[in-house]
């Protein structure tokens, strides 16, 4: 934008703002000039966000780019939450002593064995996709995947920082994470790892799930037959069909602990 300072950037923004003249954002692209302007929308915004759900942002529902601020300072956080990190040790380390003392089976497919699975419990927590549940007998839903190219460096620092986006649309990858910088490591080498946003198909990981209108609809039926299973607490991002982040997904869990508790 080629602006020297907060006061001309903010009164740019505005200018660009009022003459797009979106009084009722109803899609992703409408929301985000509605919040930044055209400038910033087209170059840090459309192509990474096309990369990323691959899919035009006029396609888009508009609360994806809510939870982004917008800020005139040099604060570079992602978000304005007063405290922001991971657990101590990172999530493998919380979940390790989560489980602590409890039975844990790996490469079981529940769906296939759900009858005798279900038999152990009074109550059970679904946190796999909610149409895989139902057999997919209304549709299937649609997802986003992630690819990941992985290296090892002979370096200690590649980029200075745990994660750098790459906004523009030619790039192929939408991020690298130096997994380092997490955890103020201070290994002679590093590992990054670039991140590929793929379209879903059945077999792949599903990790986002794509909040249309299309699936919105969808998804709202099988809202429905999983508001009926009295035994199955649908959560997470797959189980509710929800673009979550992790703080939110932790909160929503305690939630259905305490309802489920009492």
């Amino acid at each position: 934008m080629g602006c020297g300072d907060p006061a001309e950037a903010k009164a740019k923004i505005e200018e660009q703002k009022r003459e797009a003249g979106i009084t009722d954002p109803k899609n992703l692209e409408e929301q985000a000039i509605s919040l930044v302007g055209t400038d910033i929308y087209e170059k840090l915004i459309k192509g990474y966000t096309g990369k990323q759900w691959g899919r035009p942002c006029t396609e888009l529902p508009a609360f994806i780019i809510k939870r982004l601020p917008v800020r005139f300072t040099y604060d570079n956080n992602y978000f304005n939450a007063l405290y922001q990190g991971i657990p101590d040790g990172g999530y493998t380390a919380m979940v390790e002593k989560m489980l602590e003392g409890i039975e844990v089976r790996l490469n079981v497919d529940y769906l296939a064995d759900r009858e005798n699975l279900n038999a152990l419990a009074d109550k059970v927590v679904y946190t796999g996709p909610v149409d895989a549940y139902f057999g997919y007998r209304l549709g299937a839903l649609q997802y986003r995947s992630v690819r990941f190219e992985t290296e090892v460096l002979d370096t200690d620092n590649y980029q200075g920082n745990a994660v750098v986006n790459y906004t523009d649309a030619e790039t192929p990858y939408t991020r690298i994470i130096e997994h380092k910088h997490f955890a103020f490591g201070t290994q002679p080498k590093t590992v990054i790892s670039r991140e590929y946003s793929t379209e879903w198909h059945q077999g792949d990981e599903p990790y986002y799930p794509v909040n249309d209108e299309k699936n919105g609809a969808l998804y709202a039926k099988y809202k429905a037959l999983a508001d009926a299973e009295t035994k199955v607490i649908f959560g997470g991002r797959l189980g509710e069909y929800k673009y979550y982040d992790m703080d939110k997904v932790i909160e929503a869990a305690l939630d259905a602990a305490a309802r489920e508790l009492g």
